[in-house]
């Protein structure tokens, strides 16, 4: 008699799980090579940025903790039905509208935000509302990976260079040594130490925080240990950072300056960051202690992976026509991306601030240098430093950066982030108006110790007067897209005021300064 195998019949003592069938491999397997091709060119871009910038050395690892979370749900996906959702294929159609804007704007960090919009689209065509809300979080993690705009980026880079630079000399002198601290720069009598953007914290707050986001998520306790698990990864950092400054202050006042420089310098980050990640693991150990359930600690962070029931039957999943439609539109976008170049930007024609006049009205001028190092920084194209006075003795200090092309870092820099760092702190900020055509201004009133300066600036960009990051960015996208520029330039006048001068004269030298040139500045920075 032959045997015949039969399907075990489904019954309350068996359960079913659904697995990919070949159907849906298939399609799966030609969106991940649509999506290789559409986004290669931004995730290139975003390769290039993890191994030049430290702050966001963590971005590799983002993919595979986010597959590692995704796998770890694998086993509550398989008793889900995959219904596919409408939403998700006009999510996914969003994204592609945003990709190819990025992709004629020269967008990059655009492209990157429609790469994770994407994915989450095709999850969602595939899997229906109710499965996506089970793997939202691992495809949230993804967005982590992106880079924060750098104008954000610098003003928060500038506040922790300070804060580090003031907590840590509190740790230096609390081992006897005299020390002074004007900004960003720490004075040790024999040696003079700059809390750079190296030494910010920043290139560990980022790590840490996803960490600290990572630990709060695979923590199984209350939501408020959750959330405090992950907010104590800032103050953490800084703390430690600032140990770390103070540590480097100690060391190089009995050792050496060559205690700052080196391995040594870089050994000591990586410690910073290893004890801020125990720090953090301490935390939520010590936060155990106040749950009344007694775990094991796979369990307590949800290590261990769920087993499939003794008793199930395997079913084949069917494929949702909106996934297929999702795909395809995925594929269509791969082709058009390819024959789509990039539009080229344009550089306009404009005489060098070498030859920037000298004498405008009754002032007179005279350049300077930039140093090298800040010039490194900056990524300047072109740029003009010059203190310029008038019959009366009254001075000026007039700089102007320009760029050809603005792009990643290559983008002016708002004074808000660089004037804290050399020790002035901030006493008004406001917007006024200056000049003949009466445009808007920053004006800025700032002081350390008994000096006090007056600054005016604004952002020249393709003939718009601006005094927001805010417009800067989204004026630069504007313009990328539609008139294929993305030059523009920061214009920053400077005067000193007297121990007891009125600023309101200071108002009037900077708006006089302002209205001689503004006759000068067309020929320079193109307004067409």
């Amino acid at each position: 008699m032959a045997i015949v195998p039969v399907r075990e019949p489904l019954n309350e003592a068996s359960e079913r799980l659904w697995r990919l069938g070949w159907n849906a491999l298939v399609w799966c397997a030609v969106c991940a090579v649509a999506l290789a091709i559409a986004f290669g060119h931004a995730f290139s871009w975003l390769a290039a940025t993890w191994m030049a910038r430290p702050e966001f050395s963590h971005g590799p690892l983002m993919p595979l903790i986010a597959a590692f979370l995704f796998w770890q749900r694998r086993a509550e996906l398989a008793r889900l039905v995959f219904t596919g959702s409408l939403a998700g294929c006009a999510l996914v159609m969003i994204s592609a509208l945003l990709l190819v804007m990025g992709v004629v704007g020269g967008a990059y960090t655009l492209q990157q935000y429609a790469m994770v919009l994407a994915i989450t689209g095709l999850l969602w065509s595939l899997m229906g509302g109710q499965a996506l809300r089970v793997v939202l979080a691992p495809v949230m993690v993804l967005a982590l990976m992106i880079p924060m705009p750098d104008f954000i980026l610098n003003n928060l880079s500038a506040q922790l260079q300070l804060l580090s630079s003031t907590l840590g000399v509190e740790v230096i002198r609390l081992f006897g040594i005299s020390v002074f601290v004007e900004g960003n720069v720490i004075d040790l009598g024999g040696y003079r130490l700059q809390v750079a953007e190296a030494c910010d914290g920043m290139r560990y707050l980022f790590p840490l925080m996803t960490l600290g986001l990572l630990v709060a998520y695979l923590y199984q306790g209350r939501a408020w240990q959750r959330a405090v698990i992950f907010v104590a990864s800032v103050p953490v950092t800084v703390l430690m950072n600032s140990l770390r400054v103070g540590v480097i202050g100690v060391t190089v006042d009995r050792w050496g300056i060559a205690m700052a420089e080196g391995f040594l310098h870089e050994f000591q980050g990586w410690m910073v960051f290893v004890l801020s990640a125990a720090l953090l693991l301490c935390l939520a150990m010590l936060l155990n202690r106040f749950n009344s359930d007694q775990l094991a600690w796979q369990d307590r962070f949800g290590l261990r992976v769920q087993s499939a029931p003794l008793r199930s039957v395997s079913q084949a999943r069917g494929v949702p026509l909106t996934f297929i439609g999702s795909v395809l539109l995925i594929v269509a976008l791969a082709v058009v991306t390819q024959v789509l170049p990039a539009r080229p930007h344009k550089t306009l024609a404009r005489r060098s601030f070498s030859s920037f006049p000298v004498v405008l009205d009754s002032w007179r001028g005279q350049q300077h240098n930039l140093p090298l190092e800040e010039l490194t920084v900056l990524q300047l194209d072109d740029y003009l430093l010059a203190d310029y006075q008038d019959k009366a003795g009254e001075s000026v200090n007039l700089y102007i950066s320009y760029y050809d092309h603005q792009i990643d870092r290559r983008v002016v820099h708002s004074p808000k982030a660089c004037l804290p760092g050399s020790g002035w702190q901030m006493v008004s900020t406001r917007v006024v108006l200056a000049g003949r055509a009466r445009a808007p201004v920053n004006r800025v009133l700032i002081a350390k110790g008994s000096d006090r300066l007056l600054v005016y600036y604004w952002f020249d960009q393709r003939g718009r007067h601006l005094t927001s990051e805010w417009s800067v960015k989204g004026y630069l996208f504007w313009d990328g897209v539609w008139r294929g520029r993305s030059d523009g330039a920061l214009v920053r006048l400077v005067t000193q005021l007297g121990r007891t001068e009125d600023p309101g004269l200071g108002d009037r030298r900077l708006e006089a300064f302002a209205e001689s040139l503004e006759g000068a500045l067309p020929a320079y920075l193109p307004r067409q």
